[in-house]
């Protein structure tokens, strides 16, 4: 290796800064990093299907490389280096030939470079039976291989059965192979220790983060006003979720109970929404009926999307597979009033800052009645015991400390 940095190769995230949680996360620890002359990331994205890295939606990247037509392929961001991969459209197997095509690139460009000590990074647990095969590659130039074993992949809705047993013999393997696995939540460390108690896996608990500044627009900034008046919103008289488009984030659940509800607020659901997905919910609930429920796109300009958190009058989160989630970790920061599934990944990173709810009829339907009725000294006060949880134990510096201290550890 030329230098004394640190190389990190992140495998895992489709792109940086769009909708999910590697995204976000991959975002934030770069910039948080980015000053840091003694670690080096190569970052992993797609070049194209869904979820591909759109780099025009970035700002501050540099030293661009194009292929032949082009395209892309390569640049700078946040001093990191990202490479873009192509994939083919495959289905269901696309994101496991996307994870082995972005190691194999990591190990050559390990090889080609005369890198050392790498440490290959891996998020998701979607390649365990090519793993034993990769590490003793990565193992032979001297580097480490780590995983962050997400939440339970196998239990997505998304997913037949056959591909769950995968997912779930996959994650076996990741965990049997791996030097370390970092875990985003609590409960997925404790799981992954008991689950694979055979193994002995080394773990350790670094959750993701999160900012509690408030957003740099005014209350009467053009972007943020223009935008409201565009989805027929008002400040503080709407009830918010931003997140994937994919069942077992319980958006079902919450139009259901929302449209039951005595409430007189909106519900803007902030998502990449999936047709097929939105025509089941019509089919079923026939959203399209309530005028208060408002399907409003996308929003890729980060501070009018903490602008629309602060001035939700609340906000749904209905993760329910998962560890740490970031959009949760955002509305905590940003959001006084927060209603959460119950589960033990959402109660363990909210505890008392936060309402919980349950998929039961008309459970979610009476607490949004009982958060309507909530005083401004009753929410101001969820507010302030939101924003301390993100202050006290998930700050993005935190975090990144954290991150640098496992990078450096030998």
């Amino acid at each position: 290796m030329i230098d004394n940095q640190r190389h990190i190769f992140v495998i895992g995230s489709k792109s940086i800064g769009q909708y999910g949680g590697y995204e976000t996360f991959v975002d934030k620890l770069t910039e948080y990093h980015s000053n840091n002359s003694d670690i080096k990331y190569h970052i992993a994205c797609k070049a194209n299907g869904d979820g591909h890295m759109d780099e025009s939606k970035l700002s501050g990247i540099s030293n661009a490389k194009k292929d032949s037509d082009g395209n892309v392929i390569e640049f700078e961001y946040h001093n990191a280096h990202v490479f873009k991969l192509s994939v083919p459209n495959i289905g269901p197997a696309v994101a496991i030939y996307y994870d082995i095509v972005a190691l194999r690139y990591s190990i050559d460009y390990c090889k080609k470079n005369n890198i050392e000590k790498p440490i290959f990074y891996v998020l998701a647990c979607r390649i365990g039976p090519f793993m034993g095969h990769y590490k003793r590659q990565i193992h032979k130039l001297g580097g480490v291989y780590y995983v962050n074993p997400d939440g339970h992949e196998w239990m997505r809705a998304k997913w037949s059965a056959p591909i769950r047993r995968y997912w779930k013999v996959s994650e076996k393997l990741m965990i049997k192979h791996c030097d370390l696995a970092i875990c985003d939540s609590i409960n997925i460390e404790k799981y992954i220790k008991e689950e694979y108690d055979q193994f002995k896996p080394k773990t350790t608990f670094i959750a993701y983060g999160s900012e509690t500044t408030p957003s740099n627009m005014a209350d009467n900034d053009p972007s943020f006003t223009e935008w409201l008046e565009s989805k027929n919103l008002k400040a503080n008289d709407y009830y918010l979720v931003v997140g994937r488009f994919v069942p077992e984030n319980n958006y079902e659940t919450m139009i259901r109970e929302f449209m039951k509800s005595k409430s007189t607020h909106k519900f803007a659901i902030i998502s990449n929404v999936n047709d097929a997905f939105l025509n089941t919910l019509e089919e079923k609930l026939h959203y399209k009926n309530d005028p208060r429920v408002c399907f409003v796109g996308t929003v890729y300009n980060k501070d009018l999307l903490k602008k629309i958190r602060e001035n939700a009058f609340a906000y749904f989160h209905g993760h329910e597979v998962g560890g740490t989630n970031p959009s949760l970790l955002e509305a905590l920061g940003s959001t006084k009033l927060n209603l959460l599934l119950g589960v033990s990944f959402n109660k363990e990173v909210a505890e008392d800052a936060a309402l919980y709810w349950t998929k039961e009829d008309s459970n979610l339907e009476t607490l949004i009645n009982k958060a309507d009725a909530m005083t401004s000294d009753e929410i101001e006060a969820m507010g302030q015991k939101a924003k301390a949880r993100i202050t006290d134990h998930y700050s993005w510096q935190h975090i990144a400390d954290l991150y640098s201290k496992v990078w450096n550890a030998d």
